[in-house]
């Protein structure tokens, strides 16, 4: 289990001013966490590292419609 509440959290650059977001640490060992931003003490989704290259991958290439 990782000490979520020492990760570096960070949102998408185009998330603009406002609090409905998604939230996005890297934990040691590569993997990543995400949360809901409105809801920082809420569930957190971690997935790995080569999920998380796939997936920023497709939303690039703009695969998701």
């Amino acid at each position: 289990m990782h000490d979520l509440e020492q990760l570096r959290w960070r949102k998408p650059n185009r998330s603009g001013a406002g609090n409905a977001c998604v939230e996005i640490a890297q934990l040691p060992n590569g993997d990543r966490a995400i949360r809901d931003s409105k809801d920082p003490t809420g569930p957190v989704l971690t997935i790995t590292a080569t999920t998380w290259t796939a997936f920023t991958a497709t939303a690039r290439d703009d695969e998701f419609h």
